[in-house]
This record gives structure tokens, C-alpha cells and sequence, in this order.
């Protein structure tokens, strides 16, 4: 879910006290939100689901959806409320964690930061740091970290397979598939397409390799194959695409 998240605001950074017996409805969240327990602890619950929140879980609470809470136990919870580019999720989502210490270190960096202007790339980099350090806690991330690893280095190889990905993880295909549509909500065949998409943007915009050398480079079987998926992807053949995005001075 965090793995490929486009954040593009950051809208408030606070910290919420909430007694026990505290109980709330949030409706039509305006945001989503990233929170974390200090201590304490709260039990949201969505379509009759109940999340947990407190030391050892974050939570993502989504944009756009009416949910309930109710304090356990006494506590402070500081949250990030965010926007991004694509729904994120629509329901509270638990993130298990470790080291709560450090994230709160980094939220408190995170809300000195918003107290001035002229932050925010350097609190995006930090909300980032964030975001990639929950993904890479996830167990669905570090169960198939070894196969991105490896296709990350071998999208170039047009004989590149799902069962040779999930040999790397040392589990089934059928398994791999399941756990890796889970999190990155996409299947692994569209996800090194896509990553094979935007390294051929960057060489078509290069300007340096004819359109069939980009072809290979970037994995496909055959050039007509290359621009018909190209084609698919953004609208634009090969061709237009060099000519409307070619760098052509620094």
C-alpha cells in the first residue's frame, strides 16, 4: 500500500490527548492520516471492523470515509495528516511497528519544520523517510523484497517470469501473486511494465537510441511489441513521444 504512495501535501502535524472513554465519530475525513501512540490506546472501528492503535500499531485513517473511536486507555497520539495523488485507502488500516521512539523523533522533527516557511521540500524528504521506513516493516514488503530486488536488476530480460520471482522469495507463484497484489494493488506482470514504461521515457527523451535499441534495453521481446504497449501507457507512439519530451540543451 505505502510502497508506491505519491504524497502531495502535507496539511497538519499535531498531537491529539485522548482520555479514556473518549468516544468520537469522524465523518467524511477531509484527509487521510498517518498516526502513532505514545501511549495509551484507541480502538477505531470501520464497517464493523475495530483497529487497534497504540505502541506497537500506527494507523492510516482514510480520506473521505465516517468512522468511530473509542479511547481504551489514556494517551497522546500524534498525527500527520496528508494528501496524495491516488486513493491511498478506504478503510483504517493497522501498520505493526517497531522502535516507536524513532518515529516519534522524526514527527517532532517533522512539526519544528512546519513552524516555518520555506520547509517543505525538506518535510516531504522527512515524511518520506517515514513512509519508506513503515512499508519496509511491512511483513508483505519484507516476504518479496528479494523478488523487486531482483527485478529491479533484470527488467531488461524479456524472458523475465513470475515463478522467477517468487523463487526468490522461496515461496509458490500462486502465494507470490496473492501477496504482491496485496500491497503494491497491482499484479507483478503490470509492474515491471510499468517500470519498463517510464526507463523508456527516459531514453526516448535522451534522444540517443533509436526506438528499436530502446526496445531491448528495456526488456520487450520486439519493437512492435514495445510500441504497442508504449502506445497503451500514454497515448503517444514511441516516436511522439521523443519528439515532444526530447531533452535538447542543459
Amino acid at each position: 500500500m505505502l510502497g508506491n504512495i505519491t504524497i502531495t501535501d502535507i496539511k497538519e502535524i499535531f498531537t491529539v490527548f485522548s482520555p479514556k472513554g473518549r468516544f468520537a465519530k469522524i465523518e467524511n475525513r477531509k484527509s487521510f492520516g498517518l498516526s502513532f501512540c505514545t501511549d495509551g490506546q484507541i480502538t477505531y472501528t470501520h464497517n464493523g471492523k475495530k483497529i487497534i492503535s497504540d505502541k506497537n500499531h500506527a494507523v492510516i485513517l482514510p480520506g473521505g470515509q465516517t468512522y468511530t473511536l473509542y479511547g481504551d486507555k489514556t494517551g497522546n497520539f500524534p498525527v500527520i495528516n496528508f494528501m496524495c495523488a491516488d486513493a491511498l485507502c478506504n478503510t483504517v488500516v493497522s501498520l505493526p511497528i517497531q522502535n516507536t521512539e524513532a518515529y516519534i523523533k522524526d514527527f517532532e522533527k517533522l512539526r519544528s519544520l512546519s513552524l516555518f516557511d520555506g520547509n517543505r521540500a525538506e518535510m516531504m524528504s522527512v515524511f518520506y523517510h517515514i513512509i519508506h521506513r513503515l512499508s519496509a516493516q511491512s511483513p508483505s514488503c519484507k516476504l518479496i523484497m528479494p523478488a523487486i530486488k531482483y527485478l529491479e536488476n533484470n527488467y531488461q530480460n524479456p524472458n523475465l517470469t513470475n515463478a522467477e520471482l517468487a523463487e526468490q522469495c522461496k515461496i509458490s507463484e500462486i502465494y507470490f501473486r496473492r501477496i504482491f497484489a496485496s500491497y503494491y494493488h497491482t499484479t507483478p506482470r503490470q509492474f515491471l511494465i510499468d517500470i519498463r514504461i517510464n526507463k523508456a521515457k527516459q531514453l526516448l527523451s535522451e534522444g540517443v537510441l533509436k526506438i528499436n535499441a530502446v526496445a531491448v534495453k528495456c526488456g520487450f521481446s520486439n519493437q512492435y511489441h514495445f510500441c504497442r504497449v508504449f502506445k497503451e501507457k500514454t497515448g503517444l507512439t514511441p516516436t511522439e513521444y521523443m519528439k515532444q519530451y526530447m531533452i535538447y540543451q542543459i
